[in-house]
């Protein structure tokens, strides 16, 4: 309900408010990465608006006590201290994407109740694939930069990086026939993925583009499917989520 509110006030002039849910399972490596959460799997729930956003200065405080974006009288600063608290009761783990006037995504993850049978493949079950491609990965964030390289380079794949679409379009003028995936951030500065995927699609019509993003398949990112990016992958990702997609965007004719 608060996620819900909230997502009204920031769409004043209307917008589309997405409510998902999905079935996810969180490997050691993510958690390596966020010391907060144990591996296993998650009842993921993502609840995203098209409204007016955040900065990431406004971000770093958003589930604090009292703390409140609203006009005095307008609100009580308690909503999302109250969803964090619920959250954490849970065990669950929760994330927000913001870029102001591009709207917000939270996703919540909540562990799931073992049950003794399950006709499902569990994601730990799936083979890790691995290739010798050399993948260009652009994102603005270091941490995200290093998490994914590691991983890819892990798993024999040689990497070039990027910290925002300028600066890919250039490795990717000067290294077009070495690289056989770009996996690229939606929200960056200076060029956003959007245009970046246009210039890079106009540079070689044939290439392979993933794009990874925290917002919404449908408000956000689902889009560039159409534009010409080969798959989507959700931030924050897994390693085993991570490697399967790009070799399935990879092995596509």
């Amino acid at each position: 309900m608060n996620l819900g509110v909230n997502a009204r006030d920031a769409m004043p002039d209307g917008g589309i408010l997405t409510i998902e849910t999905a079935n996810v399972e969180l490997d050691d490596e993510y958690c390596r990465a966020h010391l907060t959460v144990n591996p296993g799997r998650y009842a993921l729930l993502t609840v995203s608006d098209t409204g007016q956003g955040m900065d990431r200065e406004t971000m770093t405080h958003i589930f604090e006590p009292f703390f409140s974006t609203k006009q005095v009288g307008k609100g009580t600063g308690l909503g999302l201290a109250t969803v964090y608290g619920i959250v954490k009761q849970h065990g669950g783990h929760i994330v927000c994407y913001s870029d102001p006037g591009r709207g917000t995504t939270f996703r919540i993850y909540f562990p799931v109740i073992q049950t003794e049978e399950t006709s499902e493949i569990r994601e730990s079950e799936r083979p890790i694939c691995e290739g010798p491609e050399t993948i260009l990965l652009v994102d603005d964030e270091e941490t995200v930069r290093e998490f994914g390289a590691a991983i890819l380079s892990e798993f024999g794949y040689k990497v070039i990086t990027a910290h925002n679409g300028r600066e890919a379009l250039e490795v990717y003028r000067g290294n077009v026939d070495r690289i056989g995936l770009v996996l690229l951030d939606l929200i960056m500065p200076e060029m956003d993925g959007n245009r970046c995927l246009k210039e890079i699609l106009r540079i070689n019509p044939e290439a392979k583009v993933i794009i990874a993003s925290g917002y919404t398949l449908d408000g956000r990112s689902g889009g560039m499917l159409g534009i010409g990016a080969k798959g989507i992958v959700a931030k924050p990702y897994s390693m085993r989520q991570l490697l399967n997609r790009v070799r399935t965007v990879l092995d596509k004719d």
